[in-house]
């Protein structure tokens, strides 16, 4: 039996629900520049994004690139697998929409008008 909800409300149930906490730790995450280019890098990868491509694109050091990794991991935006030596990181699934949901809910209604 087809669903009677619109695509846009049935992909909203399954959004992880985000706690004030996390919101905040992902919008300051975010508030960095170069952290969100990172971010920006990390989405247009057609594959997971490995962190010497990242640094390269980012012209930063390696430790300035691990710290960054750490804020967007810790904020629960990114996912970093190990393989061997390398570390590949890649965007993690659906914490990008829920915090785009939760900042829409934000936009006010409209007030009745009064006659």
């Amino acid at each position: 039996m087809p669903s009677s909800q619109s695509p846009s409300l049935a992909n909203s149930a399954k959004l992880p629900r985000l706690t004030r906490a996390q919101r905040t730790a992902l919008l300051k995450a975010l508030a960095d520049p170069k952290r969100f280019e990172l971010l920006e890098r990390i989405s247009r990868a057609s594959c997971p994004l490995g962190c010497t491509d990242a640094r390269e694109a980012l012209a930063i050091s390696p430790a300035t690139l691990s710290h960054h990794i750490k804020e967007l991991q810790t904020s629960g935006l990114i996912d970093v697998r190990r393989e061997g030596k390398f570390h590949f990181l890649s965007i993690k699934a659906g914490v990008l929409e829920a915090l785009a949901a939760s900042l829409q809910a934000l936009s006010p209604t409209p007030c009745p008008t009064r006659e």
